[in-house]
């Protein structure tokens, strides 16, 4: 039978929000066709263990050591086998309705690339899931606290400039025409490159308000302003701009 759908998660010292992630998949992954792909980013907790363990059954990818949000989800998209390939964060809680809604209307709209869904916190909080062009000055809002992080709820499709990678779904042609993810970016904005490029190969980004998923978010970035991972966070968004040529 031919895969129709393959998740891919990446994780990295997460093991108990993957617990919750895996659990919240369940009745998905135990279908004929889907496949579950799980990537560790070099974790040293007991994450490898946990899915050898638990789920025997996926595909298992693993580092020695961090290799960046890009790097970590092309091994997945290399092993990944699906029409449709679902990105999502280990940090989220899916559910079978919503991701099967994402499946339909991406076979009933081929001119869609890439799909996501709304976002919500634990306490049903709507998170910014699609955004604009995320130029310098919308970085400095966010690094100062300046910028909104919750927003009313859509009813309608939405056709953003790109939608974040915590729920991302792509149609396996976008790959194919497209390629992987550049891993010149190690952590954020990978996500809204690929999205660019998927738009400027002709198709476009979707962002489903009637779909819902629970994303338990944590901005790594926030934690420590000057932290190895900041930097590069910093460094992987002066070369994004320089990319597209454009800073705002």
């Amino acid at each position: 039978m031919n895969l129709n759908l393959s998740i891919i998660i990446i994780t990295w010292n997460q093991c108990e929000m993957l617990q919750l992630c895996l659990k919240s998949l369940q009745e998905v992954i135990s279908r004929d066709t889907a496949e579950l792909i799980i990537v560790d980013n070099g974790s040293n907790d007991n994450t490898i263990e946990f899915v050898k363990r638990e789920y025997p059954f996926a595909k298992l990818a693993t580092n020695n050591t961090n290799r960046g949000v890009a790097y970590a989800r092309n091994m997945g998209i290399k092993l990944s086998k699906g029409k449709y390939l679902l990105l999502l964060d280990n940090d989220t809680i899916a559910n079978t309705k919503s991701i099967d809604e994402m499946v339909n209307f991406m076979s009933k709209n081929e001119d869609v690339g890439i799909c996501g869904c709304r976002l919500v916190d634990s306490y049903g909080n709507i998170q910014l899931s699609y955004k604009k062009f995320p130029g310098l000055w919308v970085k400095i809002k966010n690094v100062f606290g300046m910028s909104r992080d919750h927003v009313v709820g859509e009813k309608a499709v939405i056709y953003p400039t790109y939608i974040i990678g915590a729920c991302q779904m792509i149609r396996r042609k976008v790959i194919d025409k497209v390629g992987l993810l550049d891993e010149n970016i190690f952590y954020g904005p990978e996500d809204a490159d690929y999205c660019i490029r998927t738009k400027n190969a002709g198709w476009k980004i979707a962002y489903l308000p009637n779909c819902e998923i629970i994303h338990l978010w944590r901005r790594a970035t926030r934690r420590k302003l000057f932290s190895k991972l900041s930097l590069m966070h910093i460094k992987a968004l002066f070369y994004f701009y320089c990319k597209h040529r454009r800073f705002w």
